[in-house]
């Protein structure tokens, strides 16, 4: 993380703070909280089905989505659309419960 020079202003004890409240984090504030670099970190967020929403995701549904993921591993995996094409029952459950609310 501190070789990335897109990463270097970014303080690891306010990401970690951020996703300990359930607060949204941005590509670069994922990529330190993830533990990798700023460019896998925006390769995940245009991945279908990435729980990204507006440029920013919650941690829980990062999670829900790895573990996703690694249970279907080899059990032919669902494709789905890209973000943008998503309805709203098809967004990450924080994102959604927010436009619900909204």
């Amino acid at each position: 993380m501190r070789t990335d020079k897109q990463l270097c202003g970014i303080c690891l004890a306010d990401v970690l703070e951020k996703r300990r409240l359930d607060q949204a984090l941005n590509a670069k504030e994922f990529a330190v909280a993830a533990g990798i670099s700023y460019s896998t970190a925006r390769e995940w967020f245009r991945l279908p089905g990435f729980p990204v929403f507006r440029g920013v995701v919650f941690w829980q549904d990062f999670i829900q989505w790895r573990t996703g993921r690694n249970n279907l591993k080899g059990l032919g995996e669902k494709i789905l659309q890209p973000n943008d094409e998503k309805t709203v029952a098809d967004l990450p459950p924080r994102a959604e419960r927010i436009l619900r609310t909204a």
